[in-house]
């Protein structure tokens, strides 16, 4: 069987190019066709059959990959997919726009309607600080944006939505249903041996003003925590600003590192309100409880009391009541992983196939 895999763009190897990895995984001989891929930061992929737009020439030019998202729609549908029986779109903003061939099964793995054209359209153009003299032309694009968005929908035979929140936006944007599969967590988060000694608190995320590090900051700072943070973005020279004695930025760690630093953390602090987010389901994986911001896709894998905890506002008052409330509780690090297996990629690769069987039986 003919399978495509198509993705938005493939720049860092974050939670969405995660799951490209997976789908790569259960389809290995499928090819990737994505509008642009910087190969050195995309892990095992970048030795996939990865197959570019046109606009890939410009990128490498100005890697930038938002400067183009404006020409994505056109881009992706001049992907030729002739000859394809299935395509699998992992996408948050235009994979799903491919134009399939008539007799082709399209299955998209949506991870969230595009935010930035619907819904996060001001929260976007601060955290890219876009300049104010650009806003009027790059909201125009967007409305422009918006109205593609609804009409590559009905190019979609089967929604699969990362969350139950991606499945509610799924049925009131583009009025479909959606089954709900969420994101994989890689074997090697199981695979570590439980029972370390934990010390100190961690936050993994890119350093982006909607990931909300400065209330973990604020909060460090103000209780004296050991916090360590994991990642790199554009926000972090104000963060390092704020930060306290107490508080370690490691910066990008290769993946190996990570399981590691989940098992030897007390709890991992997760303070966006994402459509899904990994972190919490990699952290559960090592046994460590979450402490969340109660929105978003958290609601879906952390067991409140039980395996993590939710704060209610995004505020340093909130998050701190919280953490007083999880310092009393005794969680059990084997039932955290437990709960976690139903995350695992194996479960992930099984759900898969029943999905695709049934998608081909309907066509």
């Amino acid at each position: 069987m003919n399978i495509a895999i198509v993705a938005d763009w493939l720049t860092v190897f974050g939670g969405a190019e995660r799951v490209v990895a997976e789908l790569h995984a259960v389809f290995p001989q499928a090819p990737i066709f994505t509008t642009v891929a910087h190969h050195k930061n995309i892990g095992q992929l970048k030795d996939a059959d990865l197959r570019t737009s046109s606009l890939q020439k410009w990128y490498r030019l100005f890697p930038v990959h938002q400067l183009f998202i404006s020409m994505m729609p056109r881009a992706v549908e001049r992907f030729d997919l002739t000859g394809m029986e299935v395509i699998v779109s992992s996408s948050h903003a235009v994979a799903k726009g491919i134009i399939p061939p008539s007799d082709a099964v399209h299955i998209c793995y949506c991870h969230t309607p595009m935010r930035y054209a619907w819904e996060m359209e001001k929260e976007y153009l601060d955290d890219f600080r876009v300049p104010q003299f650009l806003r009027k032309s790059i909201k125009k694009r967007l409305s422009d944006l918006r109205r593609w968005d609804m009409t590559t929908a009905r190019r979609v035979d089967v929604f699969l939505a990362n969350s139950k929140e991606t499945q509610e936006r799924i049925r009131k944007i583009y009025g479909r249903e959606s089954t709900v599969l969420p994101p994989p967590v890689h074997q090697r988060f199981f695979d570590i041996p439980l029972n370390a000694e934990r010390s100190s608190f961690l936050a993994v995320g890119r350093l982006v003003p909607y990931k909300r590090f400065d209330l973990l900051i604020a909060l460090a700072n103000k209780l004296h925590l050991p916090l360590t943070i994991v990642g790199t973005g554009h926000e972090e020279r104000r963060l390092k600003a704020m930060a306290g004695a107490t508080i370690t930025f490691r910066g990008r760690v290769e993946d190996a590192e990570l399981p590691e630093l989940y098992r030897s953390s007390n709890a991992v602090f997760f303070a966006p309100h994402e459509d899904a987010g990994i972190v919490p389901m990699e952290a559960q994986a090592c046994g460590t409880p979450v402490i969340a911001y109660g929105k978003g896709g958290a609601l879906d894998t952390i067991i409140d009391g039980e395996t993590g905890v939710f704060f209610e506002e995004q505020t340093v008052e909130s998050l701190e009541k919280t953490f007083r409330r999880f310092s009393t509780i005794t969680f059990d690090e084997d039932k955290i992983r437990e709960h976690a297996k139903k995350f695992s990629a194996g479960q992930f690769r099984k759900q898969w196939k029943e999905i695709l069987e049934k998608a081909l039986a309907k066509n």
